[in-house]
């Protein structure tokens, strides 16, 4: 009881596609997999370049064939990561390359609603904790923000030493409708961690971003397709 399922991992492979998309053999498998954590990584959290933070880079997508590893950045404040003329995009490619050592197809696709994306508004929130903050006047904001840009749903749960408190506990926030278990429902989740004096503070959020294109002509195909209910028995008087 009380045991949650990762709604991202839940529907992968049946309502989602993988965020990496290659082929190996059984010998250059665990390797492979590796140098997509080692990608990930060094993009989210670079040694030099401070700014890819706070630009809300949301998934990084990596598919492979024989020549090239191409990277598919989905980030809500691209211009921090293009620079100018492209400058940024050129150095970045060239880093990536000498990291692991194959040529490198580097693209960036915006994101224009970043308010229903549950990683950054677990992101936000959590650099808004680290500036020590009110946690529940931070959940109350993000809730709200969220609901005015179109999500059907949100759920916030912040676990650490909520407000400098001795002992750790557990606060969430929940608005709209969130079914975790119906996998045509678009959950998104996101997790991440606020640095705080007192410790870490984890900050996880589900946001419901309503259902994946095609099922509302389903559902109307199958309402159609009900049987017809037995008429009412008439009683003659």
């Amino acid at each position: 009881m009380g045991q949650k399922v990762n709604p991202i991992a839940f529907r992968t492979g049946v309502m989602t596609g993988w965020k990496s998309r290659w082929y190996a053999s059984k010998a250059e498998f665990g390797e492979l997999l590796v140098e997509d954590q080692k990608i990930r990584n060094f993009i989210k959290n670079h040694p030099q370049k401070t700014q890819y933070r706070n630009a809300g880079i949301d998934r990084i997508e990596i598919e492979r064939t024989r020549d090239e590893v191409k990277i598919v950045l989905f980030v809500a404040r691209p211009g921090l990561i293009i620079g100018k003329k492209g400058q940024e995009v050129e150095l970045l490619q060239e880093e990536l390359q000498n990291l692991i050592g194959r040529r490198v197809n580097l693209k960036i696709e915006e994101i224009h609603r970043p308010e229903v994306y549950a990683q950054l508004v677990a992101e936000d929130i959590a650099q808004q904790l680290a500036k020590r903050s009110s946690f529940r006047r931070t959940m109350k904001r993000s809730v709200e923000q969220t609901m005015e840009a179109g999500a059907k749903g949100i759920k916030i749960q912040l676990s650490g030493r909520l407000g400098g408190a001795e002992m750790s506990r557990r606060e969430k926030q929940i608005a709209g409708s969130l079914p975790l278990s119906t996998l045509r429902a678009k959950i998104d989740y996101g997790f991440a961690e606020a640095k705080t004096a007192q410790g870490h503070i984890g900050v996880q959020v589900w946001v419901n971003q309503g259902t994946y294109e095609g099922d509302v002509s389903d559902g109307a195909d199958a309402e159609a397709g009900k049987a017809p209910k037995k008429p009412k028995r008439t009683y003659k008087r």
